[in-house]
């Protein structure tokens, strides 16, 4: 066993034994990555020499893999967009600096969708990443750089970004566990804005214990970000143990209708019955706006979307076309700078902005989606948590949604509402496929109650072991 498969916790009591050392980890870590980076394409950047001489003056430092939206002082920062080739930001985002205060190592910069705006990580202008557990299927997306460098033991942690479940879909199709914290429990300073009211840094870790390490290490009140809640932090590992016993879980239906995979939903349904027979309350309810939950996040995100990428013209940022005049260095930039995907949430966000649209579909869209919040509002008042499948499908083949946006958009119809309404949710491995592909659990709690969720996962994991199966890389 290389030490490029433990995780963190385990990594951390075999240095307090002074058994191994974070260098130790390091080397492992890039032997892996030179021998399958090839065919997964995890990451966008990596400096193998700087991650080494880190992990020399850092011996206890948890090595951390970091998605290409969040910006690091000096290093390639692009979102996987040609339109910011070549930038490199001139300071840390709040997560990072909160890393580097906790001695963490830099491994290097993940591969996502461009601008976040997808559910595959095939959008990217670095190419598809390809998930480790078969590599003719995408890895979920857009933190699908993350999550296939967990899964492959490419990284020990890794920090993603989740507008619309970006984080918790790749985890579910890449077998690892992903934790969307709730809005405003993470700074978001530094992270390149795709929806601001709807995008959150969380974490994707190889177990649960490490994400309730990792989440320690990031979260907390950033004066920096206006939207981040002074807030105390508690320490998230000493609640895992607690158990489920007496824990009300609401089951709503409308997350096991049409389109559901069966081995998802018999997936899920076992899962629900495991944590019934550990103790806990299950019962169903309901969200009776569900349905509406993929319409508003398509007029809301794009809506955002179009106002925060305005700022790419070739004058501030990375790529810049090579015109006569001004008028025409912004067009070519941006016609030359952004992909397909982002050009069509662009013309979508500024439709649904313009004059004659707004009160029609913008300001229609926000009333819904504060029925959806009340909706979790009332389920919350008498249950404690709620469980859903995360991803309506487990991985599905690479180019197989790629020209059709409406089948790709509703690989997040699950994951969605929560992000609407701000709250917590983390998706942690309950099966496989007759193929072999992970499902994923989907626990989503009332805000700022991320222990509750990590009180529930780590007593399935502990009962279940699903988290313990690693994939068996093929070369291309």
């Amino acid at each position: 066993m290389g030490l490029n498969e433990l995780t963190a916790h385990e990594m951390l009591a075999k240095i307090k034994k002074k058994e191994i050392c974070s260098h130790e980890v390091v080397k492992d870590i890039f032997k892996q990555i030179e021998c399958f980076e090839k065919d997964i394409n995890a990451y966008v950047f990596l400096d193998k020499q700087a991650s080494l001489n880190q992990a020399k003056a850092r011996p206890a430092g948890i090595p951390v893999a970091v998605k290409d939206n969040i910006c690091t002082k000096g290093k390639p920062t692009t979102c996987g967009s040609k339109i910011l080739s070549g930038f490199r930001p001139p300071y840390n985002a709040g997560v990072i600096q909160k890393l580097e205060a906790s001695k963490a190592v830099f491994i290097g910069k993940t591969n996502m969708d461009e601008f976040a705006f997808g559910s595959s990580t095939e959008t990217s202008c670095f190419g598809p990443t390809r998930n480790p557990w078969n590599l003719k299927t995408i890895p979920g997306g857009s933190s699908g750089g993350s999550a296939a460098a967990v899964s492959a033991d490419q990284a020990i942690l890794a920090i993603g970004s989740d507008t619309g479940g970006s984080i918790r879909q790749p985890a579910a199709m890449c077998g690892v566990v992903g934790l969307k914290p709730t809005y405003g429990r993470v700074s978001r300073f530094g992270l390149i804005a795709f929806a601001s009211s709807l995008d959150q840094i969380g974490v994707i870790t190889k177990d649960v214990e490490d994400a309730a390490l990792l989440l320690n290490m990031i979260a907390g009140h950033d004066p920096c970000d206006s939207t981040s809640v002074d807030l105390a932090v508690p320490d998230y590992t000493q609640v895992l143990r607690a158990g489920v016993k007496g824990l009300k879980i609401g089951i709503p239906k409308e997350y096991f209708g049409r389109g559901i995979d069966r081995e998802v939903e018999d997936s899920v349904r076992n899962a629900i019955k495991k944590l019934s027979d550990l103790g806990a309350e299950c019962r169903e309810v309901s969200l009776p706006h569900t349905e509406f939950a993929v319409s508003v996040y398509y007029i809301l995100a794009p809506a955002e979307a179009s106002s925060n990428l305005a700022r790419y013209d070739g004058i501030q940022y990375g790529y810049r076309a090579k015109e006569e005049n001004l008028l025409d260095t912004y067009f070519d930039t941006r016609k030359q700078g952004f992909g397909r995907e982002v050009k069509r949430r662009v013309i979508l966000g500024t439709y649904a902005l313009s004059s004659g649209y707004y009160e029609a579909y913008y300001i229609k869209a926000q009333k819904v989606r504060t029925l959806l919040k009340k909706d979790f509002d009332k389920v919350f008042s008498r249950y404690d948590l709620i469980l859903t499948p995360t991803s309506p499908t487990p991985a599905f083949n690479i180019g197989e949604k790629i020209n059709d946006p409406l089948k790709m958009y509703l690989s997040d119809i699950l994951t969605i509402p929560v992000n609407l309404a701000g709250l917590p949710a983390v998706s942690i491995p309950c099966g496989f496929t007759a193929s072999g592909l992970p499902i994923g659990l989907q626990i989503i709690a009332k805000p700022f109650n991320e222990e509750a969720i990590f009180k529930c996962a780590y007593a399935f994991e502990q009962n279940t072991g699903y988290h313990l199966k690693k994939p068996e890389i093929e070369h291309k």
